[in-house]
């Protein structure tokens, strides 16, 4: 009897149904979480308008603040078209927290590859004592990084218990340091965020989970009121901090996204746990496994071949609902150490939580597969490239 790719995805949707089951409890818990945040601070559609200039009366700017806040259980945050990346908010909230001379550990190890050069230029310009791993946390240590997700490394975005624990070590080790978590592609995916669990500072990027897919640009820092300040002093100036800058026509699209994110991540899951299911049976090493938590909405597979990974991505842009006549092709990016490989056939540019997959082009050549506003159309592009396999 002939097995069709339909055949192969209706068998791994019913191995699924429990998985899917507790995202959708997330989901539930996390709609109305969002939902009595925007009823608590008092959301009203005066403030979908927007104004010119220093942005000093931008009542909508001023609520997505409180709403964020609200949500993520913090004192204060900034949530900013002019934060042009999740690096830029990272960038922000980090040299806001550090002053010449001090000491800066990213706890988890070897950053994200564009966080590399972030933290060159501060030892080179600011003078920052920068170092890796948690074995170099001391009683002199003023920031501490934790970062959430895998990044472009072979491992799984670390669970909130995981995060949990390296925060209790820091308060040990380092009973002084600022505590950030790098927080982009985690958002929604658990009941809980790295602040409801004793991070002092969190950041990231809204063409990611929080902006639901359709905020066009901008990313958000939240926290303590004195860590968020210290960042929007970086951002904008000193006394102008938080109350300076415009979200000019933005408002309404960062509230509607905001609103939208757990429903959005949900079907994120489902398609990247999918994706777990089908290429794991397909002979491909891939984590998380498909019945796993997740903690982020990617999915890493290895290809141990350069080609393979080439492949994969001008299947995703074929099949992508804009730019689906272009190819992908590996390239140089500023902040990257290697060359490239991005495939994106999305409505906002270099959205991550819209379906999407990149790649740095160097052994052992993982596609990091990510994100689906719609399960239908990740099943979709998956069932296209089970053809290819």
């Amino acid at each position: 009897m002939l097995i069709t790719q339909e055949d192969l995805i209706l068998s791994a949707e019913k191995e699924l149904k429990e998985t899917w089951e507790k995202f959708e409890e997330i989901r539930n818990h996390n709609q109305i979480k969002v939902l009595k945040a925007f009823q608590t601070v008092g959301i009203q559609n005066v403030h979908y308008g927007w104004v010119t200039g220093y942005g000093y009366d931008d009542l909508g700017k001023d609520k997505l603040d409180e709403l964020f806040a609200t949500c993520f259980n913090t004192e204060a945050a900034i949530v900013r078209n002019q934060l042009v990346s999740g690096t830029h908010a990272i960038s922000c909230a980090v040299l806001g927290n550090l002053s010449s001379g001090d000491e800066l550990v990213a706890v988890t190890g070897k950053p994200y590859d564009t966080l590399n050069s972030v933290f060159q230029s501060f030892q080179e310009k600011y003078k920052i004592k920068y170092f890796e791993g948690k074995d170099k946390l001391s009683p002199n240590t003023k920031v501490a990084l934790i970062q959430r997700s895998r990044g472009y490394e072979w491992r799984d975005s670390y669970t909130l218990a995981h995060i949990k624990t390296l925060i209790q070590e820091i308060r040990l080790k380092s009973p002084s340091a600022v505590i950030f978590v790098d927080n982009c592609y985690g958002e929604f995916t658990q009941i809980l965020e790295p602040t409801d669990i004793g991070a002092d500072i969190i950041a990231g990027s809204l063409i990611k989970n929080p902006g639901g897919g359709i905020v066009a640009a901008g990313a958000y820092i939240a926290g303590k009121k004195s860590c968020v300040e210290a960042a929007a002093d970086v951002l904008t100036a000193p006394g102008i901090g938080v109350h300076g800058g415009c979200n000019f026509d933005q408002n309404r699209l960062m509230l509607q996204g905001f609103f939208l994110a757990p429903s959005v991540v949900c079907e994120a899951l489902k398609g990247m746990s999918l994706a777990a299911k089908i290429f794991t049976d397909a002979g491909l090493e891939s984590i998380p496994e498909y019945s796993a938590d997740r903690n982020d909405v990617i999915q890493a597979i290895k290809f141990n071949d350069p080609e393979k990974l080439i492949k994969f991505c001008e299947l995703v842009q074929k099949n992508s609902p804009v730019n689906s006549m272009f190819s992908p092709i590996p390239a140089d990016i500023s902040g990257y150490p290697d060359q490239v490989i991005m495939a994106s056939g999305s409505f906002v540019e270099g959205s991550s939580i819209e379906l999407s997959v990149d790649g740095p082009m160097r052994p052992p050549y993982i596609a990091y597969f990510q994100g689906g506003l719609s399960y239908a159309h990740t099943r979709y592009v998956i069932s296209e490239i089970l053809k290819y396999i």
